[in-house]
């Protein structure tokens, strides 16, 4: 009876106080003691409810019933294809959906609900993965914060690859502590070619000379996050490169002058078959015997095995004098012996490698620079300090006694 008085008052009260009373029995359907008789009656209404024509009345029902496991699922349903503003509500927060409702709200909906979507709770695989693969850019930067969201690599890989010219994507992903370090490279790959081209768009460089920078910044990049990679990452990284068309020579050899002979081991055994243990043996064999061997299997420039072998021989006398805390950073030393090399040989053999070799130098010729400018700023800091130090304790204890 309370029921049936609901519905005919219904037909003339203002929207708001629908909303309101709309909101309190759907509750009451929840969490009241009511009847089986009641309950059904209850349900009727809730369900006639759903043509209103206030969006207010329909976000109220979507509120109370959104994240309630007893709620009826048509209702649910019928609520998940309505209005952006109150499907996003049910969406986001309703234990009833299955992942095929999920997917098709994803499918046919706004940014507002595939932003709902992505942003829920213990999302599955196949959800992230669909949202990957249609999602806007802002609602797959939702999807990549969601750490508690399933998202398999290939979707990861998808994302970049759809919208990798989105900052707010880029930083989101980059921020997930679970990101496999291919990832973090096409990533890194977007974000300097989106740099490349804003360059080239405001005429600050030419597109030759803005294509050498960026990609001479993605390799630079490449081989800092390989040096935070394990030994299955490097390989995955090295497979990824490859699959990109960016395992180049010329990346292999600022890795090995950068000291990252992890990288590079991986890229020989992808290159050249041969277990990546055995290519480590022969990397670090102190009378190089075996490289010449493994450089041809791997398919390498053999104008570039100079500069190769003058590296790994750079590396394997400095090694054990090498400072971990200079990370993935080319060496200067390493990149002068390379150098030294490559003058035995004509330069219309060697040219570009020299130019190449003379970048890096420069290169590491900054890095040196930043470093000591770094540590000399620190020097005259603690110099101050410890030149007024005894001033200012002087005066704090005439401070204490004053008090």
């Amino acid at each position: 009876m309370i029921v049936s008085r609901f519905l005919l008052w219904a037909r003339e009260a203002p929207p708001g106080h629908r909303a309101e009373a709309t909101a309190a029995l759907a509750r009451a359907f929840l969490y009241s003691d009511l009847s089986l008789e009641d309950r059904r009656e209850a349900e009727t209404a809730l369900t006639a409810m759903l043509d209103d024509s206030s969006t207010l009345v329909r976000r109220a029902m979507a509120d109370a019933l959104g994240s309630a496991a007893g709620a009826p699922r048509h209702l649910i349903v019928a609520l998940a294809g309505d209005a952006s503003e109150v499907a996003a509500i049910v969406l986001g927060r309703s234990p009833l959906l299955r992942d095929g409702d999920l997917v098709d709200a994803a499918a046919i909906g706004d940014e507002r609900i595939q932003s709902a979507i992505a942003a829920r709770p213990g999302l599955s695989r196949a959800v992230s993965a669909a949202l990957a693969e249609i999602g806007t850019a802002p609602a797959l930067a939702i999807l990549a914060r969601n750490l508690d969201a399933d998202i398999p690599d290939f979707s990861l890989a998808r994302m970049v690859e759809r919208h990798g010219e989105d900052a707010e994507l880029r930083e989101a992903l980059l921020a997930r502590p679970d990101l496999p370090v291919e990832i973090a490279q096409a990533v890194a790959t977007a974000l300097a070619d989106a740099l490349g081209r804003f360059v080239t768009d405001c005429g600050w460089l030419s597109p030759e000379r803005s294509g050498r920078v960026t990609r001479e910044a993605r390799e630079r990049a490449t081989v800092v996050l390989s040096d935070r990679a394990d030994d299955e990452g490097a390989a995955r990284l090295v497979e990824h490169l490859r699959q990109a068309g960016q395992l180049t020579p010329a990346l292999i050899l600022r890795a090995i002058l950068s000291r990252g002979m992890a990288f590079a081991e991986a890229a020989f055994a992808d290159l050249s078959g041969i277990a990546v243990e055995r290519v480590a043996a022969i990397l670090r064999d102190e009378r190089g015997s075996a490289f010449r061997s493994l450089y041809a299997r791997a398919g390498m420039p053999l104008p570039l095995r100079p500069a190769f072998e003058a590296s790994l021989a750079a590396y394997r006398e400095t090694r054990r004098g090498a400072n971990p805390s200079d990370g993935a950073a080319l060496s200067r030393l390493m990149v002068e012996r390379a150098l030294a090399a490559c003058e035995a040989f004509p330069p219309e053999e060697t040219g570009r490698l020299v130019a190449l070799l003379r970048r890096f130098e420069a290169e590491a010729a900054r890095e040196e620079a930043r470093k000591a400018a770094a540590h000399l700023a620190d020097r005259a800091a603690l110099a101050l300090i410890l030149e007024y130090a005894p001033q200012v304790l002087e005066d704090a204890e005439d401070g204490r006694i004053a008090a």
